[in-house]
């Protein structure tokens, strides 16, 4: 009899201890758990947070691009200027006949105009950088010109490089929202074979696009 009790003793403080060691398995599983919960709750509310600041920026987009398509009706109509909305961008292209002269990159006083009603009404878009490109045609510079111009490298990046000067200096845009780059020959949105595709691949492009997430670009 006593070694009956002795065994069952032995057998109760036996599952103690199993049941201690599972009870705390149990409530380290549950502290797991609510730990998991409580960060899948958190990337919920970043998700949330971030798709109503991404609704948010196209609307402010779209509503520039409205505000542009008003104010340079005109221009759009005459085919000098072309603005298209995708999302959160919003691009404005513009035959160089309409801020340069021939061959030139001195921005004449008819694009200073021009350049100033596009400026003013991206200058109130915060958020965003202004990607300016100049292209050209494929046609080689004139020996006239050569010697400030060497090739259409030369040419678009001044023409996209006075563009920028002029947003900063005259319209008041930050300089560090402003990128300036010179595309030359090499992305034509016509056929260079005609004088109508290569006055359509002569233009200025700019792009109203979101910053970088790193400052480093």
């Amino acid at each position: 009899m006593k070694v009956i009790s002795t065994v069952l003793g032995t057998l109760i403080l036996v599952l103690g201890v199993i049941f201690s060691h599972f009870n705390d398995d149990i409530k380290k599983k549950e502290r797991e758990l609510q730990a998991a919960y409580a960060s899948l709750s958190e990337i919920e509310s970043k998700i949330a947070d971030i798709s109503r600041e991404s609704q948010d920026e196209i609307a402010r987009v779209a509503a520039t691009y409205d505000q542009m398509v008003k104010e340079m009706k005109d221009e759009m109509d005459q085919g000098e200027i072309k603005i298209r909305h995708l999302s959160d961008r919003l691009s404005v292209t513009m035959v160089d006949r309409i801020l340069f002269p021939s061959g030139g990159s001195k921005i004449t006083p008819e694009g200073m105009l021009i350049l100033t009603r596009i400026g003013e009404i991206l200058k109130n878009v915060q958020g965003k950088i202004i990607r300016i490109e100049g292209h050209t045609d494929n046609v080689r510079i004139t020996p006239r010109l050569q010697k400030k111009f060497p090739t259409n490298w030369e040419l678009s990046t001044t023409r996209a490089t006075n563009v920028v000067r002029f947003l900063q200096d005259q319209v008041g845009i930050e300089g560090a929202r402003l990128r300036a780059v010179g595309m030359s020959e090499y992305q034509p949105v016509a056929s260079n074979a005609t004088s109508e595709g290569r006055s359509q691949n002569r233009r200025i492009e700019i792009y109203l696009l979101p910053e970088p997430k790193s400052k480093l670009i």
